[in-house]
This record gives structure tokens, sequence and C-alpha cells, in this order.
């Protein structure tokens, strides 16, 4: 009887407290679309006399409604050491036709049949050569100048392993209809929920070899979460950057909103199984992140209160 009234105190706290915390983790538009996010994001870039070169590769298939837009959005860094990748898995949508006109930029691309987004991931890595790394989604997009932010980051800081940012939630039509701020990097949190931005995340060659340099392709919606789970048990050093450095895509047919149900919950527990020992009940993950959400809250006051900026 303790331990059912207990459990139902519980719920009711977390509930209540739920409520009041910010749309984090969710795909649910915060606000009415407003004028392209990109716009209203600073363009600022700071050109380095020797710049790290950065290779990004794109996963994509049946996505060339919004593939054009993402591969822009990487030319239009003007970023001078960047390699993009593509690895189509062999699309009909005319998403080769679009490669095909874009080739002259892509260091690498590729348009046949795969066996899902990490096993793409897998193919178009070992292509690169860039000493930092990271993929961009093919409906997704990188804000002006994040390359060049990552960049210089990365290089004033030679002890950091890896980095990610502040998120920008867009439509199909490129509209701003919400926005992620997150608290300080916590790794504790990572082993309850992944709440890092995948667009946003960068790491270095050097940790990637260390984790073994692949994606696990058992993984069909949680691989990033994994990765980050393993850059984290490697004694990775990773840092959230002050900045909104991505451009996340909300719509219908969007992996994260479409899978999460059927395939995401079962693959999240898969991996706090493997961390902490045991299969946790719903309230204990919501337990273990609640001040973590506590914490995005209150950035997030003090953010559109502009006592902090992040541009």
């Amino acid at each position: 009887m303790a331990r059912w009234l207990k459990d139902k105190l519980l719920t009711a706290i977390l509930g209540k407290a739920a409520r009041l915390l910010p749309g984090l983790a969710t795909c649910a538009p915060q606000h009415k679309p407003t004028p392209p996010a990109a716009d209203r994001i600073n363009r600022w870039a700071c050109f380095q006399d020797d710049p790290p070169k950065i290779s990004v590769v794109i996963p994509s298939y049946n996505q060339g409604r919004f593939l054009e837009r993402t591969v822009q959005s990487l030319i239009c860094q003007n970023y001078p050491a960047l390699e993009i990748l593509v690895v189509d898995g062999g699309s009909t949508d005319g998403s080769r036709e679009i490669l095909e006109r874009y080739s002259k930029h892509l260091y690498y691309w590729c348009s046949e049949p795969d066996r899902g987004q990490a096993h793409a991931l897998n193919k178009g890595f070992p292509h690169s050569s860039g000493e930092i790394m990271g993929w961009l989604n093919s409906d997704d997009r990188l804000a002006p100048g994040a390359l060049h932010r990552i960049s210089r980051f990365l290089s004033d800081h030679p002890d950091v392993d890896a980095v990610y940012a502040h998120r920008v939630l867009i439509d199909e039509n490129d509209m701003e209809i919400g926005r992620w701020t997150l608290p300080p990097h916590d790794a504790r949190v990572l082993t309850w929920a992944d709440y890092v931005p995948q667009e946003t995340l960068f790491w270095r060659r050097r940790l990637w070899e260390e984790v073994g340099s692949k994606l696990d392709e058992n993984l069909q919606f949680a691989m990033d979460w994994d990765l980050l789970l393993r850059f984290r048990d490697a004694g990775a050093k990773i840092v959230r950057l002050p900045h909104f450095l991505g451009l996340f895509r909300v719509h219908a047919h969007q992996k994260t909103c479409a899978n999460i149900e059927s395939t995401g919950f079962h693959e999240m527990q898969q991996l706090r199984t493997r961390s902490i020992g045991y299969t946790p009940s719903q309230q204990r993950v919501a337990l273990g992140v609640l001040w973590f959400m506590i914490k995005a809250k209150f950035v997030e006051s003090l953010w559109k209160a502009n006592i902090l900026r992040y541009d």
C-alpha cells in the first residue's frame, strides 16, 4: 500500500512539474510560424588562418523536397575547409537529380539502397577526412555561421572533445515555430534522456576513433544517443555552446515525430537498461530528468528576459 501511494504521489508531482516546464524534447510547435529563423540569427563568422577541416555527412532517403535546402545551408556557411558527403538510400523522388546538380560542391555522394540511417552514416564517414565530424539529417539545416563558431571554439579549447548548441524549430516552409534553450552540459542526465540537438553535435575524429568509428546499425532511432553515451563513457569533455546553431525541421514525416512510439521508446529503454543495469519505470526516468528540466526552464526564462543573450 505504501509503495502504491508513493508511486501515485510521485506521478502527481512529476505531472504538475511537467506542465510548468519548457517544450524541450518535443516536436510540438511552441508558437505560430514567424519569419524564417535563419534571417534573425546572427550571421557571425570568424575566419581562421588555418581552419580545421570539418566533415558533414547527410543521410537521406526520399527527402527531395528538403534535401536541397539542407545542402545549401552547408554551402552557405562559406567555411573554407568543408567536406560535404551525402549518402542517399536510392531515393525515387528526384533526390538523385538534386545531388547531380550540386555534385561540384560535394566531396562524396552516392545513391543506392542501404539498411537505414545508421548504415548510411557508416557508409559515409569512412570517406571523410575532417578533424571535426558531424551529420546533418536531410530535412534539417545549420544556422549561418554555425561551422565557424564550432571550429573557433574547438580550436581555442583543445581539451574539449565534442560540442553542441541550442536548437531552433522550423516548419516545412522554414518558418520558426519554437526554440530549445539548454542549460550547460550535464553528463549524468544522459543516462535518462537524450536532450542534445543532434544537428548541432560535432566531435573530434580522435574521439570517433576511440569509440569504434561507427554507429550501431541495430538502432534506427536512438543511434545518436548511443554515440553520446559511448562518448561519455570514454571520458569525453562535452560542452554546450551558447548559440542557436541548428534548425530542426518539424513535419508530418519527420522521423523523430513519426517513429518515437513505434521504435523510439523501445530503443531508449534499451539504452537506459544498458547504462544502469535495470529497466527503469516511467516515474524513475522522469525523476532523473526533473532537475535538468527545471534548469532548462530557468535558462529559457533568462533568455526570454534578455538577461542571457544567445544568438
